[in-house]
C-alpha cells in the first residue's frame, strides 16, 4: 500500500484522470484550475521558459464550469482545450508533460475549490504510484506567468528540503502594461498594498504564523497534502482554509527566491479575492481601498505581549489580567470565554513554549480574521490603505515617509523579498 492509498480510497471524488503512467523521476506536478481561460497559452509559454529543475515535471489543467455558466464561457472552455492541444503539437520538445481533464458539467459544485481538489488529488495519486511522498503539488492559475527561476526555486527550496513540507510563494501583480486600462493597474496597486500591509501588520503584532494565502502561489508535498485531508471544495477562500490546515503541522515557509505574476484583471467568478476586488474598484463604487485600522493590530500586539505574564499568572488571577486587555479585544471575547480558555490551556501545558503553541492553536488565523472583521463593524473605522501602510512604516521605525501608493507598494515588496 502506498503512502496515499488510504486517502485516495476515501477522500477523492474521481478515479484516475490520466491513463499514462507517470515518469518515476517526476518531482513536481503543477495543478491549474481553468474556467473560461482561452488564453492559457500565456501560462504554458511562461512555464516552458523556466529553467529546468533537477526532476521531471507534469502540468495538469482542470477545465471546469459551474452549472449556471454562460454559453460564451462554455465555448471558451472548448477553445481552451483546442489551444492546449495546439500548444502541445507546437512544443513537442518541451521538458514537461502536459495533461488536461475536461470536467463533467453534470457534477455539482464546480468552482476553483473543487477544481484544485480534483487536480491535487490526481497529483497525489500519481506520486503514490511512483512512491514519492516528497513530490511537490504546485498550484498556479491559468492567467498567471512566472519568473524563469520558478521551477528551480521550488525544486531546491521545497522538494530537496526534508525539513519543509509546504510553502506560499512570493508574488507580484503587474503594475503597468498595454493589455488593461490604466485604471486597472491603479486598482491592483491598492489591492496588493492591502495584502502586504496586512502581512506586515500581522507580523508587527507578534503573531507567529504569518503567510500570504494566495491559491495561485502555493505548494505542498504529497504526504503533507494527504495528512491535511486534502483540498476543500469551497467556491472561494479555498486557499486560505487549506493553508490554515498546513501551517500548524510544521514545515511551512515563505519561498521568496522566485516570483509568480498573477493577473490584475477583474472577475465575477468568486465573491471575494483579487478578481472581485478589482471588479468593485473599477466600477467606481470604491474610490479608495479601505483596509484594516492600524489600531486593531496595536491591540492584538498588546494582547500577544501579555502571554509571558499570563503563563506566570495563577488561574485565579486571570480575570485581573483580562482587564488589562484593550477594549476591542474585550468586545470580541467576553471575560468568561477568555478566562476559561486560558485556564484550560494553562492546565494542559507544561512550559512556556507549549503554552504559546496551544494558545495560538486557539487564537489562530481564523480567529484573527474574525476579530478584525468584528471590530471593523462595531469599533474601528476602516482606513485608506495608503494611510494605514504609511503609518505602519512610521510606527515600526522603517524611516520611510511615503505617501504614494505605488512607492509604498514597492517598499513593502522589498521588505518581503529581503526578509
Amino acid at each position: 500500500m502506498g503512502f496515499a492509498s488510504g486517502y485516495l480510497d476515501k477522500r477523492t471524488l474521481f478515479p484516475g484522470l490520466i491513463s499514462e503512467v507517470p515518469d518515476r523521476r517526476t518531482g513536481i506536478i503543477i495543478v491549474v484550475p481553468a474556467y473560461d481561460e482561452p488564453g492559457i497559452s500565456g501560462l504554458l509559454d511562461s512555464l516552458a521558459h523556466c529553467e529546468e529543475p533537477g526532476c521531471a515535471v507534469e502540468v495538469l489543467v482542470i477545465i471546469n464550469a459551474p452549472q449556471d455558466a454562460p454559453g460564451l464561457s462554455i465555448e471558451n472552455n472548448g477553445l481552451t482545450i483546442k489551444n492546449i492541444e495546439s500548444w502541445k503539437k507546437k512544443n513537442k520538445d518541451c521538458f514537461f508533460r502536459l495533461f488536461y481533464f475536461n470536467a463533467d458539467p453534470v457534477v455539482r459544485g464546480w468552482g476553483v475549490g473543487l477544481a484544485r481538489k480534483t487536480g491535487m488529488d490526481e497529483a497525489a495519486r500519481r506520486f503514490n504510484i511512483t512512491g514519492n511522498p516528497d513530490g511537490v503539488i504546485l498550484n498556479i492559475d491559468a492567467d498567471c506567468t512566472v519568473d524563469p527561476s520558478y521551477l528551480k526555486a521550488v525544486y531546491e527550496g521545497l522538494y530537496l528540503r526534508k525539513d519543509r513540507s509546504a510553502c506560499s510563494i512570493y508574488f507580484e501583480h503587474p503594475l503597468s502594461g498595454i493589455v488593461l486600462q490604466q485604471s486597472f493597474y491603479l486598482c491592483i496597486t491598492l489591492y496588493e498594498l492591502h495584502l502586504r500591509y496586512y502581512y506586515q501588520a500581522l507580523t508587527f503584532t507578534g503573531f507567529p504564523f504569518v503567510f500570504h494565502t494566495v491559491g495561485s502561489a502555493m505548494a505542498v508535498k504529497a504526504l503533507a497534502y494527504v495528512r491535511a485531508g486534502g483540498m476543500n471544495r469551497r467556491q472561494a477562500g479555498e486557499d486560505f482554509y487549506f493553508i490554515q490546515k498546513l501551517v500548524p503541522a510544521g514545515g511551512f515557509f515563505y519561498l521568496n527566491t522566485t516570483t509568480v505574476f498573477p493577473s490584475p484583471r477583474a472577475s465575477g467568478r468568486v465573491p471575494f479575492g483579487t478578481g472581485a476586488s478589482m471588479a468593485r474598484m473599477n466600477t467606481g463604487k470604491e474610490v479608495l481601498y479601505l483596509s484594516y485600522n492600524l489600531q486593531a493590530f496595536r491591540d492584538l500586539r498588546i494582547m500577544f505581549g501579555l502571554l509571558d505574564d499570563i503563563y506566570d499568572t495563577d488561574i485565579s488571577s486571570l480575570p485581573s489580567v483580562y482587564q488589562r486587555l484593550p477594549e476591542s479585544i474585550k468586545m470580541f471575547t467576553v471575560m468568561d470565554e477568555w478566562t476559561n480558555k486560558l485556564a484550560e490551556i494553562k492546565n494542559n501545558t507544561s512550559g512556556l513554549s507549549s503554552f504559546k503553541k496551544r494558545y495560538f492553536g486557539w487564537f489562530n488565523m481564523f480567529r484573527v480574521v474574525k476579530y478584525l472583521n468584528f471590530v471593523h463593524i462595531s469599533y474601528f473605522d476602516k482606513m485608506d490603505v495608503t494611510i494605514s501602510a504609511r503609518d505602519l512604516l512610521n510606527e515600526t521605525g522603517k524611516g520611510e515617509y511615503l505617501n504614494n501608493a505605488t512607492d509604498l507598494l514597492w517598499f513593502y515588496r522589498r521588505m518581503e523579498k529581503e526578509s
